[in-house]
C-alpha cells in the first residue's frame, strides 16, 4: 500500500509545473536501487504524468489563446518570454520543443507558446514526449546512479541534488547571456535613418 502511495505522490508532484520535486525524484531512484520500488514504473509514471500536464496546458493555451496572451502579456518578463519562445518555435519546431524544457520555467513558456501558436499537436506530443522521458531518465537516474555507485542512500541523495542545482544553474546562466547578448545587438543594431523633409527649392514660393 504505502508503495502504491509513493507512486501516486511522484505523479501528483510532476503532474503540475513549478513543484518542487527534485528530491522526491532521486529518492525514487535510491528507492529504486534497492528494489524498494520498480524502475521502468517509476520512469513511466513520471514521464507519463509530466507529459499529461503539458498536454493539458497546450490544449488549454489553444483553446483560449486570446485569454492566455493576455495573462502573459501584463507582465513584461512573461510577455518577452512568450515572444522568445514562439519565435524560437516557430524557427526550429520540435527539437526548440524539446530544449526549452530544460531552461528556467521552459516547461510553461514552451507549453504554453506552443498551444497559442496552434502548433500540430502530433509534434507538439512528439517533442514534449522526448523531453519528459529524457527529464525522467535524468531526474530519477541520478539517484539510482548515486545509490549504485556511492552504496549509501543519503549519499547519493546530496550527490543527486548537487548534480541538479549544478544543471539548473548553469542552464539559468546560459539563458540569462543569451539575453545579455540580444539586448547588446538591439543596442548595437543601427537605426533607420530619419525621412528628410522634401525639397521645395525648385517650387514657387506660395502667395
Amino acid at each position: 500500500m504505502a508503495v502504491l502511495a509513493f507512486y501516486a505522490l511522484l505523479a501528483l508532484t510532476t503532474l503540475p509545473p513549478l513543484v518542487p520535486n527534485s528530491a522526491l525524484l532521486v529518492s525514487a531512484g535510491v528507492l529504486a536501487s534497492r528494489g524498494a520500488l520498480f524502475l521502468p514504473l517509476v520512469l513511466l509514471t513520471v514521464a507519463g504524468s509530466a507529459l499529461a500536464g503539458d498536454l493539458l496546458m497546450f490544449l488549454a493555451a489553444r483553446r483560449f489563446g486570446g485569454p492566455v496572451r493576455d495573462w502573459m502579456r501584463r507582465n513584461p518578463r512573461r510577455s518577452a518570454l512568450l515572444d522568445r519562445t514562439s519565435r524560437r518555435i516557430e524557427r526550429h519546431g520540435v527539437p526548440f520543443v524539446i530544449a526549452v524544457r530544460f531552461l528556467p520555467s521552459g516547461r510553461i513558456a514552451g507549453a504554453l507558446a506552443s498551444g497559442i501558436l496552434r502548433y500540430p499537436l502530433p509534434k507538439y506530443l512528439l517533442g514534449a514526449g522526448i523531453a519528459e522521458a529524457t527529464w525522467a531518465a535524468y531526474s530519477v537516474g541520478l539517484g539510482y546512479l548515486g545509490a549504485a555507485t556511492a552504496g549509501r542512500p543519503l549519499y547519493a541523495a546530496a550527490i543527486g541534488l548537487g548534480v541538479s542545482c549544478a544543471v539548473a544553474a548553469t542552464a539559468t546562466a546560459l539563458q540569462w547571456a543569451g539575453h545579455r547578448r540580444a539586448a547588446r545587438r538591439a543596442a548595437t543594431a543601427p537605426r533607420p535613418p530619419c525621412p528628410r523633409p522634401p525639397d521645395r527649392s525648385g517650387l514657387p514660393d506660395r502667395p
